[in-house]
């Protein structure tokens, strides 16, 4: 088999595959064995017929047509390899020659990764980023300890405050009409949260037990429902109760109740150092974006939309996969948003660009400076991934591999090995 490759623009580039005619042969015959057992020739049992009857039946620019479905994918992967070429969509294949006693002749033409101009990235000078965690972190960390440990408590007399649970029936109208969804019988609901439209919580602020309100709210216009967008309603609301959270004093028996330490210091001391640790983390993944920044600003390389778009889809999907996580899907959040998939894409696509530009340029110096992952690097990462889902390290990579997720698994290592690089080399000041 004989390869010639020719850029043509861009990121296209067209392979010129001449395939041997005992290879043309071979598909040929294959074509055969798998039309004979689809046909009926008078005088002999299906799947017997000879090859000259069955191509004089189905004509013989059928089998042909039949015999490159088994060659062209072959050969056009084989001069993929043999060029060394990474394309990025499916190729458009022309036939140039297909004639009695004659190569088989084909043209792919193909859009592939584009190529990167480096600039420097060995040396770039990053400025050193602080960890710093202060006591009112501290507090801040307890206070929501406190907050989520709390006892909702019936309050008898008084009026509810932001931060309240008031149980309530509602029910709305549009143009003194009831409309459906719009009611609700002891339904919960903490004032200040954000849970209802504008306007509504903030009208039961005051409200007391046995009390009776009218509360008037405008619909958002990008309200879910296209029938409330932007509509005025009246909700009639009866106050049946009011809960109010009762929180326990930060003391020893507060820090023996939500945690293993027997006295509050201990508790902190602990909370302080997770900070820590955390802000640790946190601080050096900054200076990794300062430094990816820094070199994908210093570098070129045009960045295709087939990948942009694959980069969306991607997103997407993550998107999908943590809204099912949530007992959700993408139809409800397109509603709750008020938007539609086509307007998702378009916010996500500065995003996808600036991720498959940083990508393509990472990998670029990854491959520049012969960086890969180990087998212990891929087993290690497995491992973590298998513990996430609950599973065991061998049976995940296995549903990685047929799955055909190893691969992408092997160039994110690598890549994340690529930054680790960047930042030995970094002057950090």
């Amino acid at each position: 088999m004989k390869v010639n490759m020719e850029k043509i623009e861009g990121n296209v580039v067209a392979l010129e595959i001449e395939i041997e005619q005992d290879r043309m042969e071979e598909a040929v015959e294959k074509a055969y064995r798998k039309v004979v057992k689809k046909v009926t020739i008078p005088g002999f049992r299906k799947g017997k017929a000879p090859r000259s009857l069955v191509e004089r039946h189905v004509g013989k620019d059928y089998l042909n047509e039949e015999a490159l479905d088994f060659v062209v994918p072959e050969a056009y992967f084989e001069a993929v390899k043999e060029s060394g070429i990474e394309p990025i969509d499916k190729p458009k294949v022309d036939i140039i020659q297909m004639e009695d006693g004659k190569p088989l002749v084909i043209k792919a033409t193909v859009e592939v990764k584009p190529e990167v101009e480096l600039g420097q990235y060995i040396g770039l000078e990053v400025e050193k980023q602080e960890a710093e965690v202060t006591d009112e972190d501290v507090n801040a960390e307890l206070e929501k300890l406190r907050n989520r440990h709390a006892q909702l408590v019936s309050v008898e007399e008084g009026t509810a405050a932001v931060k309240d649970t008031v149980i309530i029936d509602f029910e709305g109208f549009i143009d003194d009409v009831a409309f459906p969804g719009g009611a609700g019988t002891d339904y919960s609901l903490e004032l200040g949260s954000g849970t209802f439209i504008p306007g509504f919580e903030e009208q039961l602020t005051g409200s007391a037990i046995g009390e009776n309100r009218e509360v008037k709210v405008t619909f958002p216009e990008n309200y879910h429902s296209a029938e409330l967008a932007g509509r005025e309603a009246v909700f009639k609301v009866t106050v049946k109760g009011i809960k109010r959270k009762e929180l326990a004093d930060l003391d020893d028996e507060f820090a023996k109740d939500v945690s293993e330490y027997e006295t509050l210091e201990e508790l902190k001391n602990d909370i302080m150092n997770r900070l820590k640790e955390a802000e640790k983390d946190q601080a050096r993944n900054r200076l990794k974006d300062a430094l990816v920044d820094k070199v994908v600003e210093g570098s070129k390389v045009d960045t295709p939309e087939i990948m942009i778009q694959e980069k969306i889809d991607f997103m997407l999907q993550s998107l999908t996969r943590r809204l099912s996580m949530q007992g959700l899907n993408i139809e409800d959040y397109l509603k709750s948003t008020g938007t539609d998939l086509e307007e998702v894409k378009k916010e996500y696509h500065p995003a996808a660009e600036k991720a498959v530009k940083t990508d393509l340029i990472l990998e670029a110096i990854a491959a520049k400076e012969n960086i890969e992952p180990t087998e212990d690097d891929i087993d290690a990462k497995v491992a973590e991934m298998a513990a996430h889902y609950n599973s065991e390290p061998a049976t995940f990579k296995q549903w990685l591999e047929s799955g055909g997720n190893l691969e992408p698994l092997k160039k994110s290592i690598a890549i994340d090995k690529t930054v680790e690089f960047l930042e030995e080399k970094a002057v950090i000041q």
